[in-house]
């Protein structure tokens, strides 16, 4: 295993992804290779940061009306048995879990892949070595993920003036593979993450065309997220630069 390959594992082997047999070849890599050792720590640190900053969803306010009144000002109820009052006070409590549950889920799904969209591209910005492929010709960098995906990432974009094309690197969305472009706006960088969409659940907020489909503008810390998928594959473009500019290069990577 080469430096190229250890990087592309080092976050599914802190999320324990990997297979026994990788896993083993990467430790007897960073073993020898202080380098990459350096990288992990480092990618440790930022992970641990992302980690502590990731939003934390409200309970809603009807959710919170209705504990209210079931758990501070309980109905009055008939006296019976000790034991029925027990069974009533523990259905009262499944029920109060159930709806924190099924308010859980129906909200933190949503915002999970905004997250992972805002922390991947940070995990960009900060690397030591974002790039694996540095290359404005496509000619480089779409050959470079042959052999290292067990999908094609597929894009109607390869770069221009306006949004040139830096290179590209394996990365991880949310728990796949994932292959990473970078495009730079002026000042801007641009991170583009390509990866298989099933088993996710995408997040319907503004539902906004992106050239030939739909998908969706969300902002989360700062930076814009634009959400669509196409076929069997998921795509996600994050950056700080502005929402029309972030829609125009989506619908050039989208095929109009």
């Amino acid at each position: 295993m080469d430096c190229a390959e250890a990087c592309t594992h080092l976050l599914a082997r802190r999320r324990g992804t990997l297979s026994a047999e990788l896993r083993a070849s990467l430790e007897a890599h960073l073993a020898d290779c202080r380098a990459c050792r350096e990288e992990d720590a480092t990618d440790r640190e930022l992970s641990l940061a992302l980690e502590q900053r990731l939003p934390r969803h409200r309970t809603p306010e009807s959710l919170r009306s209705a504990l209210r009144t079931r758990w501070v000002d309980p109905p009055p109820r008939p006296r019976g048995s000790s034991v029925a009052r027990t069974a009533a006070v523990m259905a009262i409590g499944g029920a109060i879990a159930l709806l924190c549950v099924t308010a859980w889920r129906a909200t933190a799904p949503d915002q999970i892949m905004l997250a992972e969209a805002v922390n991947d591209h940070l995990r960009v910005l900060y690397s030591q070595r974002p790039l694996e492929v540095e290359s404005s010709d496509r000619h480089q960098v779409k050959p470079w993920f042959e052999g290292r995906l067990d999908f094609a990432p597929v894009t109607a974009f390869d770069g221009d003036d306006e949004f040139p094309l830096q290179g590209g690197t394996i990365g991880y969305f949310v728990d796949r593979k994932a292959a990473t472009l970078v495009f730079k706006r002026r000042l801007h960088v641009i991170t583009l993450f390509v990866f298989p969409a099933g088993g996710l659940r995408w997040p319907m907020f503004g539902v906004r065309p992106v050239g030939a489909v739909r998908g969706s503008l969300e902002t989360l810390r700062g930076f814009h997220v634009l959400l669509w998928q196409n076929g069997d594959l998921g795509y996600a473009l994050v950056s700080d630069v502005n929402e029309a500019d972030l829609l125009k290069l989506g619908a050039e990577i989208a095929g109009r």
